[in-house]
C-alpha cells in the first residue's frame, strides 16, 4: 500500500497549478484509489464513523464555547441558558454530550475488531500504538468535558479523580498543584479544564492524522490475517471507491439513526440526575461515579485496597495496550483461526462488560442472584468489591499471561492461502496453519 503509484492526472487548469504547489487534489483521489482487501467486513467501518464523531464533536464544541463561562459561579447558568435561550442550543448541546457516549461506543468496537483479527501485529505496531495515544487523549478530554458543567457529579468527579494524582510520589503534589491551579477545586480548575478540553481534541485531529499515515505505510489488515502478495493485488484487492465508501457510508447511516435516537428521544439517557445539581462542595452526593464509558477503569481502580496501587492499576490498564504488539507470541493473527484464543477473548469482553457494571454500584453492597450463588460466599466477601478483583485479575492475566502462553502452545487451524480464492473456488486453497510461512501468517 506504501507504493501504490498515483493515478490522478490534472485535467484543468487550476488543477495543474494547485497539483505543482499543493496537491491536494492528488492526495484524495490517491486515497479514494487506494487498493483495499477485498474481503473486508463491516467491523472495518468503524475507522470511518470514529472520524465523523470527531468532526461533530468538535463542531458543536466550538458552538457550545462560544455561549460557555468557565466561572464557577457562572458555569452551571451558562449551560441552562444554552439549553434554553440558544436558537438550537438543546440539540447542539445534548449533540455534544451523546457524542461522548457514540465516540466511545465506536472506539471499544474498533479496537476489539483490531484485537480479535490481530491489526496490532508486524508491520502495523504504531497503527496501533497511535491509536491507543487517540484512545488515551479522549479519556482525557472526556473527564475534562465531564467536568465543565458544573453539576454535583461534575465537581465531586473532578475532587476525586484529582486527588488520586496527589497520590504519585514525589511529582504528584505539585501535578495536582498545578492542574487545580491552587490547593483546593476552584475557579482555576475550571479555567484550565475548559482551556484543555478545547485543545485535546485538536490534538486528537493530529494524531488521527499520523494514524491514517501509518495505516497508509503499513497497509491494511484482513479477516483472514494474511499478507497480500504484490502478485496477487489485482485479484485480492479493489479500489477503496466506490467499493468501501458505499459500504462506510451505509454503516455511517445506521450509526446516525442510533445517535438521533439518543439525541432526539432519550438525550438524557447516558447522564447522571445529579449532575442537574449545581455543584456544592458541603453536599456530597450518595454515589460519585464518572460517564459509563469510563467506568471499567474505575472499577479497575476501586478493585486495589491500596490508592497509590488503584492508581497504578487503573494508568496500567491502558498502559498495557501499548505493548500488545510485544505480548502476543502467535504467529498467526486472526483469532478466526485460533479457537482457543478466540474463547478466551469473548471471556475478555464478558470481563469488560462485568467491570463496567460492578463500576456503577456501590463497592460494598451484596451481590445478588447467579453470583452470589455461583462465583462468591457470604459474609465479608459477598460485595462487588470482590468481584471487581476477579475481573480485574483476569484483565491483566488476558494480555500479561494468556496472551503470551497460548500463543506458544495453541495449534492454529489451517490459514487460507489467499483471501478470495476459498470464496472463489470453494475452500480449496487452504494451507497448514503450522508449516505457513511468516509472510503468510503474520
Amino acid at each position: 500500500m506504501s507504493d501504490h503509484e498515483s493515478t490522478y492526472v490534472p485535467k484543468t487548469g487550476l488543477e495543474k497549478w494547485l497539483d505543482t504547489r499543493l496537491p491536494i487534489i492528488r492526495f484524495g483521489a490517491d486515497y479514494m484509489s487506494l487498493p483495499t482487501p477485498r474481503n473486508l467486513n463491516y467491523w472495518w467501518t468503524f475507522g470511518g464513523i470514529l472520524a465523523l464523531c470527531l468532526v461533530i464533536q468538535i463542531a458543536t464544541g466550538v458552538i457550545l464555547a462560544m455561549h460557555y463561562v468557565p466561572n464557577t459561579e457562572m458555569a452551571f447558568a451558562s449551560v441552562e441558558r444554552i439549553m434554553r435561550d440558544v436558537n438550537g442550543g438543546d440539540v447542539i448541546r445534548y449533540t455534544h454530550a451523546n457524542g461522548a457516549s457514540m465516540f466511545f461506543i465506536a472506539v471499544y468496537l474498533h479496537m476489539l475488531r483490531g484485537l480479535y483479527y490481530g491489526s496490532y501485529k508486524a508491520p502495523r505496531e504504531m497503527i496501533w500504538i497511535v491509536g491507543c495515544l487517540i484512545f488515551f487523549l479522549m479519556i482525557a478530554t472526556a473527564f475534562l468535558g465531564y467536568v465543565l458543567p458544573w453539576g454535583q457529579m461534575s465537581y465531586w468527579g473532578a475532587e476525586v479523580i484529582t486527588n488520586l494524582i496527589g497520590a504519585i510520589p514525589v511529582v504528584g503534589e505539585p501535578v495536582l498543584i498545578w492542574l487545580r491551579g491552587g490547593p483546593a477545586i476552584d475557579n482555576a480548575t475550571l479555567n484550565r479544564f475548559f482551556s484543555l478540553h478545547y485543545l485535546l481534541p485538536f490534538v486528537i485531529a493530529g494524531c488521527v492524522v499520523l494514524h491514517l499515515w501509518a495505516l497508509h505505510a503499513a497497509g491494511q489488515n484482513n479477516p483472514v490475517g494474511i499478507l497480500i502478495p504484490k502478485d496477487r493485488e489485482k485479484k485480492d484487492m479493489v479500489p477503496f471507491h466506490p467499493y468501501f465508501t458505499v459500504k462506510d457510508g451505509f454503516a455511517i447511516i445506521l450509526f446516525l439513526i442510533l445517535f438521533a435516537l439518543f439525541v432526539f428521544f432519550m438525550p438524557d439517557a447516558l447522564g447522571h440526575a445529579d449532575n442537574y445539581i449545581p455543584a456544592n462542595s458541603l453536599v456530597t452526593p450518595a454515589h460519585i461515579v464518572p460517564e459509563w464509558y469510563m467506568l471499567p477503569f474505575y472499577a479497575i481502580l476501586r478493585a486495589i485496597p491500596d490508592k497509590f496501587g488503584g492508581v497504578m492499576a487503573m494508568f496500567g490498564s491502558i498502559g498495557v495496550l501499548f505493548i500488545l504488539p510485544w505480548l502476543d507470541t502467535s504467529r498467526v493473527r486472526s483469532m478466526r483461526y485460533r479457537p482457543t484464543m478466540r474463547t478466551f477473548f469473548i471471556i475478555f469482553v464478558i470481563v469488560g462488560l462485568i467491570l463496567g457494571w460492578c463500576g456503577a454500584q456501590l463497592p460494598d453492597a451484596p451481590v445478588i442472584g447467579t453470583f452470589k450463588t455461583f462465583v462468591l460466599i457470604d459474609g465479608d466477601l459477598n460485595s462487588y468489591l470482590w468481584l471487581t478483583r476477579l475481573a480485574t485479575a483476569y484483565y491483566f492475566a488476558f494480555f500479561l499471561i494468556i496472551l503470551p502462553l497460548v500463543g506458544l502452545r495453541e495449534t492454529p487451524l489451517p490459514i487460507p492461502a489467499t483471501i478470495s480464492e476459498p470464496v472463489l473456488s470453494g475452500g480449496d486453497a487452504m494451507t497448514a496453519a503450522a508449516p505457513a510461512s511468516p509472510e503468510k501468517k503474520g
